[in-house]
Formats: structure tokens, sequence, C-alpha cells
């Protein structure tokens, strides 16, 4: 009797302790845009501005223009992201930003942060914004040392590791951001795209970019991240 209540006493506390593991959180309600902040400056001056991020059939929809982003209330440190999104009707233009902190820090409109690029053909690229970051082979990937830098007229992309690796125009890609300490990896459909490390920020605001295209988004969900759950 004593050997079979020790067990379920144990069985119990295992359970508990699965329980208290990290627990997966959605960015956006569905409803509206609760825990975030929109940063356009078009809207500064000008109250009648419309506003380029709207909710539309439960879906976050950035329309594009007038540019700006939209910027998580919080503040994140180790997780993987899960991005949906698809341009539903042309090619287009945006970008999911992770560990940004100083607004306008960009030619008075990016944060600064680190890009991780969804620009039709180009998702996972890498553009540096006040903050950089090392890749493997990186004057293959990002052109002559000479050129590199963080800021206005310098060199600040570095191009992902594969082609072909989105789905055609209308159809739902899967983006995965994971950033752990100073490293930064990226898949698209399940193809890793893109790694650094030596990243010179390890925590920040998610910020969702307004550039010129209008994009659909049907998920964000933000696991935190330990050894035991990180991707390999």
């Amino acid at each position: 009797m004593k050997t079979n209540l020790l067990f379920l006493i144990i069985l119990i506390g295992a359970l508990s302790c699965k329980d208290n593991g990290p627990k997966t959180q959605s960015l956006f309600n569905g409803n509206d845009l609760t825990g975030w902040q929109v940063d356009v400056p078009a809207m500064d001056n000008n109250p009648d501005t419309i506003n380029p991020f709207i909710v539309r059939d439960g879906m976050l929809v950035s329309l594009g223009t007038p540019g700006g982003h939209l910027v998580t209330d919080s503040v994140f440190q180790d997780y993987r992201l899960e991005v949906e999104y698809r341009f539903a009707g042309e090619p287009g233009n945006c970008g999911i930003l992770v560990h940004a902190s100083t607004p306008r820090a960009l030619y008075e409109m990016f944060p600064q942060s680190l890009e991780v690029q969804m620009m039709h053909e180009n998702a996972g690229d890498f553009w540096c914004i006040v903050e950089d970051i090392t890749v493997p082979n990186m004057e293959e990937r990002r052109g002559p040392k000479e050129e590199w830098g963080i800021t206005e007229g310098k060199n600040r992309r570095i191009r992902n590791l594969t082609e072909d690796s989105e789905n055609p125009v209308g159809e739902w890609n899967t983006m995965t951001i994971e950033c752990v300490k100073d490293e930064v990896k990226v898949w698209v459909n399940d193809d890793l795209v893109n790694y650094g490390y030596e990243c010179t920020a390890t925590e920040g605001k998610i910020a969702v970019q307004a550039e010129g295209s209008e994009i659909e988004f049907r998920k964000l969900l933000l696991t935190p991240i330990t050894e035991i759950t990180k991707i390999e």
C-alpha cells in the first residue's frame, strides 16, 4: 500500500513538472492589436493618416503603406517564433525584426534591431539595423568587408543560404526564427535558410513591418527556449 502511494506521489510530481515547461503564447489575439504599439512616422503630425496595421478575418494584416512598424510591448529573450504569412495578391516586401530597441534609429524609420527579411524570393536574408551579426562565409554573402556597416549607406544585407524555399505567391509560408543567446537561426518552410552568431543584441522587442506591400499573418507563436527544447 505504501509502495503504491509513493509511486502515485512520484507520478503526480512528474506530471506537474511537465506542465511547468515552456509555454507557447500567441503574440496576436485574432481580434485587435492588444500587446502591440504602432510606430508610423506619418501619423505623428496627421491624425487622419491611415493605420497600416489592421485585423481582418482573424488575421493580422500589414497594408504596407504608410511605412512603419508594429512593435510588441514586451521584451523577449531566448525564444522560438513561428510565423505563418502570405502575400495574398502580388509579390511584396516585409520583415520581422528581432531584438528591437531604440525606435527610428535608422533613416528615422527603422528601430535598432536585426531584420529577418520576408521579401518574396529573399526570405531569410538578414538586414543589420544598428545591430550586427556574423555568419559563415561572410564576404561571399555580404560583399567586400570594407563596405560592411550597420547604419545609413553601408552594406547591411547578409544573403540567405538557399533558393526556392518560399511557396508561390498566394500560398502560406512558415517562417521559424530561433534566438538563443547571441545566435539567430531562420527556417522557411522547414529549410534552414540562415544562421548567425555573435549578434550584438540578445534581447529586445519583436516588430512587424509595413514596407510597401500588403501581407497577411495568421500565426505569430512564441515559445521560450531552453537547452531541452532548442532546435538543432
